[in-house]
């Protein structure tokens, strides 16, 4: 018995050191873990701080671009002023140097008057002489015709010599103008070309937009162009459809065309509340099948074309039968006709079903005539 007891006594006390073995491996791992998990913590707090960095920079760099676009508008805007008021003031100069073209024009012509009247008055001088001395006058008579008649002509010279001052006057002040007006342009001129930098200047910072926004006008030129020869291309092909249909399915109740679409009434294809089709609706769809595929293989195949088979309610709430709603009757009529189009051999790629419950009506009168021609399955050959 005592040795029997000794060994299981044993055997109790060897299995402790291997759970602590266990224990230590697992807080072991647990530390790896965790030290990993801080790692990851501490390279990712780095690199979120390294690009919070990059970011702040980036945005200090466009606030100082914006800054200095906003000041070299305000330089450009200060020039224009500039260059408006100068423009003013040659305007001005001009006006002054025509008034003192005007003024030298009529002093010119007063001084061609006093040297025509001049020459005059000599000639009459020198006739009072010859006259004098020809009739024997006294020759105080003749002295004082003689000193009159001088006397007129020194006025009459002094009055040229007045006028030809004020000619030189006023040709000096055109000159003095001239003078102004050719600082003025110069200035006009620098000032033009402190602009233009300053042009050139906003150009090369507003470039790169410019150039995305052309390319961009010009892809969407260019997208408008290709969808409108697409339409077109289409257009030719629908006209074609729709007068295979009329041929077709002439002369036939409940069959029309409104617009671009083609319209079938519902109690043609459908009995009320129904979406299951009549054998009648069967026979017209499967023409109506026929027809699309001798008209599919025309089409190019670079046109995504869609044959869209739309239904249509009346403004009547259903009462009862398999459907809650007209949303749900619109659409799974529109979906049994593609499905029988899809049997018939249409590429069901090139088909669409659509549900307009009774939102889109072509008679908005509470009529029953309206309802009947509201309730309708319409086919419209579009684009994707």
């Amino acid at each position: 018995m005592p040795a029997t007891t000794r060994r299981r006594g044993d055997n109790g006390l060897n299995a402790w050191p291997g759970y602590v073995d266990a224990l230590s491996t697992l807080l072991m791992v647990i530390m790896f873990v965790l030290l990993v998990f801080v790692l990851a913590q501490v390279f990712l707090s780095v690199t979120l701080s390294s690009r919070d960095k990059q970011l702040d920079q980036v945005n200090q760099e466009l606030a100082k671009l914006t800054e200095m676009l906003s000041l070299e508008r305000g330089h450009v805007t200060e020039m224009q002023a500039s260059i408006a008021q100068l423009n003013q003031q040659i305007a001005t100069g001009n006006e002054v140097r025509a008034a003192l073209a005007q003024r030298l024009t009529v002093a010119q012509g007063q001084v061609a008057q006093a040297n025509q009247t001049r020459e005059e008055l000599a000639a009459q001088l020198a006739d009072a002489n010859s006259r004098a001395a020809a009739a024997g006058l006294a020759l105080a008579d003749a002295a004082k015709a003689r000193d009159q008649l001088a006397a007129q002509l020194a006025e009459a010279n002094a009055r040229a010599g007045t006028a030809t001052q004020q000619a030189e006057e006023a040709t000096k002040f055109s000159d003095t103008a001239r003078a102004q007006i050719a600082l003025l342009s110069q200035q006009v001129e620098q000032l033009k070309a402190q602009m233009a930098a300053v042009a050139r200047a906003l150009d090369l910072a507003e470039a790169a937009g410019r150039d995305k926004d052309t390319q961009i006008a010009n892809l969407g030129q260019r997208l408008n162009a290709a969808l409108a020869a697409k339409v077109e291309e289409l257009q030719q092909y629908r006209s074609e459809f729709f007068g295979r249909l009329r041929q077709v399915l002439a002369n036939r109740p409940g069959i029309s065309v409104v617009g671009d679409r083609f319209v079938f009434q519902s109690e043609v294809l459908f009995p009320v509340g129904s979406a299951e089709l009549t054998e009648a609706g069967v026979a017209q769809i499967n023409q109506l099948a026929d027809t699309i595929k001798q008209i599919a293989p025309e089409i190019p195949a670079n046109i995504p074309w869609i044959m869209r088979v739309d239904g249509h309610t009346d403004r009547q709430p259903i009462k009862g039968g398999p459907f809650a709603t007209n949303w749900e009757l619109s659409s799974a009529r529109a979906i049994t006709v593609v499905k029988l189009l899809i049997a018939d051999g249409v590429p069901a790629e090139h088909l669409a079903a659509t549900g307009f419950s009774d939102y889109q009506p072509l008679d908005a009168a509470d009529t029953p005539e309206a309802y009947a021609k509201n309730r309708r399955i319409e086919l419209r050959l579009t684009d994707r």
